[in-house]
């Protein structure tokens, strides 16, 4: 509780005040023991193996079924009592004050969920009712809504008052939350279903399917950790051409994010734009190393090569499934608003947003970079060149979204770079990304 503001300090102490008061007076007279003890180990169980989600930090407790099973099982008191079994999860790596806040928000939520469920006339566990599951359901679906809609807005709310998260984040990340816990709510409704005919066995019945879908989350997430990781790869072996452009890849792809943010992409295009700017020289590994290095002019010949690295760069991905939209991101990221750009010259929105987008990101990160040829600019100056080039080079749109996140986010340039002995370290001596550098081109200056 040290590291928590006032602020959260005091609401997490609210919600479990609120909570504890709330079970205090609640009656239990009519409740089932033994029902509760057997979803309370089921809780247990489930609460100690969370899945996690393609959202950072955020994981998703099966536990939510043994809690909407309570909701019909035992009422609201029982389901709120249930919820305090969250103090002493099995999960390790929570601090005493999370455990006791779990505890309390799961407690109000089921609570809440349960007056819910009997407002809409959902009946409490009854046996002799033939059609006691056809009455169920849509009472259950209006606690469902209600526990994860609590439950989610209670840990909003204390995210945003100890700072470890900003709005938009939660804004972004809370749908694939809330599928998430609804989904493992489902699952208290088939607890419910099984219970007069199976008894306690229900919840060991529901165990299998529970764990399964765990495993599909989890396999979800490792494969979204190993296209990560496969991308990363290839950003390296491009970075290896240019000593001086290690990092660039990564930083072209969060300024991108930090455009398609501003102007409110879909979470699934952000994640693909994230893509993008990871990958977008990936063509570079289509150059020939002495053309990237030379000092001199370039020939024609040697400027068309560069000129193809985007369309090398889409041949090279383009098999990659999940990339979709980044492709064309990566292929069209030299366009220029004047139709003076490369590879197909097209004009102003002919070029694919995700390509306008990655063109200002992968601009102002060069300019903000050291180079074999120059020091790195301020950021300063890269804003001022963005501005001189709008509507020349880059999207007006674009560009002035990426200065909204850069005001509100700032932006770490990446430190002065020492390379090793020179006769080792490879570098790019002519640089295409960069707007106020030209390039030379068998005596002429083209500018980029």
């Amino acid at each position: 509780m040290r590291g928590l503001p006032l602020a959260a300090w005091a609401y997490v102490c609210g919600v479990v005040v609120l909570a504890t008061g709330l079970i205090a007076t609640s009656s239990f007279a009519e409740l089932d023991w033994s029902k509760l003890a057997v979803l309370a180990v089921l809780f247990l169980v489930c609460d100690s193996a969370p899945a996690r989600l393609n959202v950072e930090r955020a994981r998703v407790s099966m536990s939510f079924a043994a809690s909407l099973a309570s909701v019909v099982l035992l009422g609201p008191a029982g389901a709120a009592l249930l919820g305090c079994c969250a103090v002493v999860t099995g999960q390790r790596i929570l601090a005493p004050e999370k455990r006791l806040f779990n505890g309390a928000q799961f407690a109000l939520s089921g609570f809440i969920a349960g007056t819910v469920f009997e407002v809409l006339g959902g009946d409490r566990f009854r046996p002799e009712q033939a059609r006691w599951v056809e009455n169920v359901i849509g009472p259950f679906l209006g606690a469902l809504v209600a526990f994860v809609a609590v439950n989610l807005t209670l840990t909003t709310v204390v995210l945003l008052l100890s700072r470890q998260a900003a709005p938009r984040e939660l804004i972004r990340d809370s749908g694939q939350l809330a599928v998430g816990c609804l989904a493992y709510g489902m699952f208290g409704l088939l607890i419910a279903g099984l219970w007069p005919r199976v008894g306690p066995l229900a919840a060991v019945l529901v165990l299998l399917p529970l764990f399964i879908a765990r495993w599909a989350m989890e396999q979800a997430h490792d494969q979204h950790q190993a296209h990560a990781a496969t991308l990363a790869s290839l950003c390296q072996a491009v970075e290896t051409k240019d000593y001086y452009t290690r990092g660039h890849s990564e930083r072209v792809s969060r300024g991108s994010v930090m455009i398609a943010k501003e102007i409110g992409m879909r979470p699934d295009r952000v994640e693909a734009i994230r893509y993008a700017g990871m990958l977008h020289d990936v063509g570079k590994l289509g150059v020939p190393t002495k053309v990237l290095q030379k000092n001199g002019s370039l020939t024609a010949e040697e400027f068309a090569a560069i000129q193809l690295h985007p369309m090398r760069g889409l041949e090279i991905v383009r098999e990659i499934g999940f990339l979709d939209e980044a492709l064309a991101g990566i292929m069209h990221h030299h366009e220029k608003v004047n139709g003076r750009g490369y590879p197909m010259g097209l004009v102003a929105d002919e070029i694919p947003e995700f390509a306008r987008v990655i063109s200002v990101a992968d601009a102002f990160d060069t300019m903000t970079s050291t180079r074999s040829y120059r020091p790195a600019r301020s950021i300063e100056e890269a804003v001022a060149e963005l501005k001189r080039c709008i509507g020349d080079h880059f999207d007006p749109v674009m560009v002035e979204a990426f200065l909204r996140a850069l005001d509100r986010d700032g932006w770490e340039p990446p430190e002065p770079v020492t390379p090793p002995d020179d006769d080792v370290a490879e570098t790019t001596r002519q640089d295409h990304d960069d707007p106020s550098a030209p390039l030379r081109v068998a005596g002429d200056e083209v500018r980029k």
